[in-house]
């Protein structure tokens, strides 16, 4: 049985958060999120992991965090650059960054030919999430998973946050991700600012994509075309970004996959903002009070 993949999206600049978050020490002996998600992947199965950073970042990303894992596990890298297109694409002149997840995620088809799941460095998702998307990906099935989280988990205290809310149908698949990009608590739930001003109250009890995903290497070539059409649409925009919650809704939408929506009742934890760091230092503190995880990795 070939183990799956985790595929780690590590090359985010960090801006709204100042800083290279996704090296920040959160654990009691100097432990990051990555170090956590890794653990976790790990002892549920996966048998590689994949980083996509910057090749700016390159030098310390792999001191502090390849380094620690290279005797335990295989581990790779792919590096998102700019210039990295489909035949017949070029970048504008304006363009300084990326083209977001979507990109990030298309570029390991070359060192991915196994079942992977793909994540943000950034967030923590908790060991059952990791659990039930190894279950989902080492069952071998043809379809892709996504593991939901409750929306007013996952909100953060200081600032708005970009989520990915979820239409599920009864028979658990999704049916499409509606991303709003300005979601702030509101009483007991809460509220979304769309791009036309209007607001959108919301419950709390939304399911909501953390982009914490289960693909098959089919994904790459359906992710291809929904590339060249998004650079076709957008590729002139300075500062569109092609992110793969987009490109999953169409590919659903086209009835080319189906995504099982896996639930999970694991705390979930982020840093968008810097104040929110301490939040996230001591939800960890406290699942290791818990057993949960050992004190030091």
């Amino acid at each position: 049985m070939t183990k799956p993949t985790l595929l780690v999206l590590a090359a985010g600049m960090g801006s709204r958060y100042g800083g290279l978050k996704q090296i920040d020490p959160v654990g009691a002996n100097g432990e990051t999120i990555i170090d956590y998600s890794i653990y976790d992947a790990m002892r549920a199965g996966f048998g590689k992991v994949v980083f996509v950073i910057r090749r700016d970042i390159e030098e310390p990303f792999r001191k502090i965090v390849g380094a620690q894992f290279e005797k335990k596990i295989a581990v790779d890298y792919v590096f998102q650059e700019l210039d990295k297109l489909p035949k017949g694409f070029s970048v504008p002149p304006q363009r300084t960054k990326p083209w977001g997840t979507g990109q990030a995620i298309l570029l390991a088809a070359d060192v991915v030919p196994e079942p992977f799941a793909a994540i943000n460095a950034d967030d923590f998702y908790g060991a059952n999430s990791f659990r039930v998307l190894a279950e989902h990906l080492l069952a071998g099935g043809p379809d892709f998973a996504m593991v939901g989280f409750t929306l007013r988990n996952t909100l953060s205290e200081f600032g708005s946050v970009a989520r990915g809310v979820c239409q599920t149908a009864a028979d658990g698949y999704l049916e499409g991700v509606t991303e709003m990009t300005k979601i702030e608590r509101e009483g007991e739930g809460a509220k979304s600012l769309g791009p036309d001003g209007k607001i959108l109250l919301l419950t709390g009890n939304e399911t909501v994509s953390m982009n914490m995903w289960g693909f098959t290497p089919a994904l790459f070539g359906r992710l291809q075309e929904r590339f060249v059409e998004f650079l076709t649409r957008q590729g002139n925009e300075e500062k569109a970004e092609f992110y793969i919650p987009f490109a999953v809704n169409e590919i659903v939408r086209s009835n080319h996959a189906r995504v099982k929506v896996l639930r999970t009742p694991d705390s979930w934890f982020g840093v968008t903002y810097r104040e929110d760091r301490p939040l996230v230092v001591e939800g960890i503190r406290k699942l290791i009070a818990r057993g949960e995880y050992p004190e030091k990795l």
